[in-house]
Protein backbone atom coordinates (compact mmCIF):
# COMPACT_ATOMS: atom_id res chain seq x y z
CA UNK A 1 0.00 0.00 0.00
CA UNK A 2 2.43 2.50 0.88
CA UNK A 3 4.02 2.14 -3.11
CA UNK A 4 0.41 2.76 -4.14
CA UNK A 5 0.40 6.30 -1.70
CA UNK A 6 3.80 7.22 -3.17
CA UNK A 7 2.45 6.92 -6.82
CA UNK A 8 -0.56 8.91 -5.86
CA UNK A 9 1.56 11.78 -4.14
CA UNK A 10 3.95 11.49 -7.30
CA UNK A 11 1.00 12.41 -9.50
CA UNK A 12 -0.79 15.39 -7.16
CA UNK A 13 2.32 16.95 -6.58
CA UNK A 14 4.17 16.81 -10.00
CA UNK A 15 0.46 18.15 -11.76
CA UNK A 16 0.65 20.68 -8.70
CA UNK A 17 4.03 21.72 -9.20
CA UNK A 18 4.05 21.75 -13.20
CA UNK A 19 0.73 23.96 -12.71
CA UNK A 20 2.91 26.46 -10.39
CA UNK A 21 5.46 26.51 -12.49
CA UNK A 22 3.47 26.94 -15.58
CA UNK A 23 -0.02 29.09 -14.48
CA UNK A 24 1.12 31.16 -11.86
CA UNK A 25 -1.35 34.09 -12.53
CA UNK A 26 -4.14 31.17 -12.35
CA UNK A 27 -3.00 29.90 -9.03
CA UNK A 28 -2.72 33.45 -7.50
CA UNK A 29 -6.34 33.85 -9.20
CA UNK A 30 -7.40 30.83 -7.79
CA UNK A 31 -6.57 32.00 -4.45
CA UNK A 32 -7.67 35.36 -4.79
CA UNK A 33 -11.52 34.05 -5.33
CA UNK A 34 -11.22 31.49 -2.44
CA UNK A 35 -10.29 34.46 -0.23
CA UNK A 36 -13.34 36.90 -1.66
CA UNK A 37 -15.50 33.74 -0.06
CA UNK A 38 -14.13 34.70 2.84
CA UNK A 39 -14.41 31.52 5.60
CA UNK A 40 -15.87 29.26 2.82
CA UNK A 41 -12.97 29.35 0.64
CA UNK A 42 -10.91 28.86 4.02
CA UNK A 43 -13.02 25.61 4.18
CA UNK A 44 -12.64 24.66 0.60
CA UNK A 45 -8.10 24.72 1.50
CA UNK A 46 -8.92 22.71 4.54
CA UNK A 47 -11.11 20.07 2.85
CA UNK A 48 -8.16 20.06 0.06
CA UNK A 49 -5.19 19.90 2.45
CA UNK A 50 -7.39 16.80 4.71
CA UNK A 51 -7.69 15.03 1.48
CA UNK A 52 -4.35 14.69 -0.10
CA UNK A 53 -3.09 14.50 4.02
CA UNK A 54 -4.90 11.92 5.34
CA UNK A 55 -4.56 9.58 2.29
CA UNK A 56 -0.66 9.91 3.13
CA UNK A 57 -1.17 9.72 7.23
CA UNK A 58 -3.54 6.69 6.72
CA UNK A 59 -1.24 4.89 4.60
CA UNK A 60 2.01 5.80 4.54
CA UNK A 61 3.42 5.32 8.16
CA UNK A 62 7.14 5.39 6.89
CA UNK A 63 9.58 7.00 9.74
CA UNK A 64 12.77 6.26 8.22
CA UNK A 65 14.81 7.11 4.75
CA UNK A 66 13.52 9.26 2.04
CA UNK A 67 9.91 8.02 2.27
CA UNK A 68 9.58 9.88 5.36
CA UNK A 69 9.69 12.76 3.95
CA UNK A 70 6.31 12.17 2.07
CA UNK A 71 4.86 11.05 5.79
CA UNK A 72 5.95 14.26 6.99
CA UNK A 73 3.99 16.26 4.10
CA UNK A 74 0.99 14.11 4.94
CA UNK A 75 1.11 15.31 8.87
CA UNK A 76 2.07 18.84 7.94
CA UNK A 77 -1.53 18.80 5.40
CA UNK A 78 -3.54 17.30 8.31
CA UNK A 79 -2.03 19.88 10.54
CA UNK A 80 -2.79 22.52 7.37
CA UNK A 81 -6.43 21.60 7.49
CA UNK A 82 -7.03 21.43 11.30
CA UNK A 83 -5.16 25.03 11.89
CA UNK A 84 -7.84 25.90 8.62
CA UNK A 85 -10.48 23.91 10.13
CA UNK A 86 -10.66 25.57 13.48
CA UNK A 87 -8.80 29.10 13.35
CA UNK A 88 -10.66 30.71 10.24
CA UNK A 89 -9.35 33.91 9.96
CA UNK A 90 -5.21 32.89 10.12
CA UNK A 91 -6.43 30.83 7.16
CA UNK A 92 -7.65 33.90 5.33
CA UNK A 93 -4.99 35.82 6.10
CA UNK A 94 -2.96 33.08 4.06
CA UNK A 95 -4.52 32.84 1.55
CA UNK A 96 -4.57 36.29 0.72
CA UNK A 97 -0.53 36.26 0.68
CA UNK A 98 -0.66 36.01 -2.84
CA UNK A 99 -2.09 38.97 -4.87
CA UNK A 100 -1.85 38.64 -8.63
CA UNK A 101 0.94 41.16 -8.74
CA UNK A 102 3.38 38.73 -7.00
CA UNK A 103 2.07 35.58 -8.81
CA UNK A 104 5.36 34.92 -9.70
CA UNK A 105 6.15 33.75 -6.38
CA UNK A 106 4.11 30.16 -6.91
CA UNK A 107 6.73 29.61 -9.70
CA UNK A 108 8.93 28.93 -6.62
CA UNK A 109 6.52 26.93 -4.98
CA UNK A 110 6.24 25.08 -7.94
CA UNK A 111 9.89 23.91 -8.35
CA UNK A 112 10.10 23.15 -4.81
CA UNK A 113 7.41 20.27 -5.49
CA UNK A 114 9.20 19.31 -8.75
CA UNK A 115 12.19 18.82 -6.83
CA UNK A 116 10.09 16.96 -4.22
CA UNK A 117 8.21 14.99 -7.24
CA UNK A 118 11.73 14.14 -8.60
CA UNK A 119 13.50 13.00 -5.05
CA UNK A 120 10.40 10.68 -4.33
CA UNK A 121 10.27 9.22 -7.80
CA UNK A 122 14.29 8.44 -7.91
CA UNK A 123 14.07 7.13 -4.51
CA UNK A 124 11.00 4.84 -5.12
CA UNK A 125 12.74 3.33 -8.81
CA UNK A 126 15.83 2.79 -7.10
CA UNK A 127 14.15 0.66 -5.09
Amino acid sequence: MEIAVEVFALVNLSIIGLSHVLAPRAWAGFFRLLHQQGEPGVFAVGFMSLWFGSIIVAFHNVWSGLPMILTLIGWGQVLKALIYFTFPAFGLRQIARVPPERAHLFVYGGLILLGLTALLAYDLISR
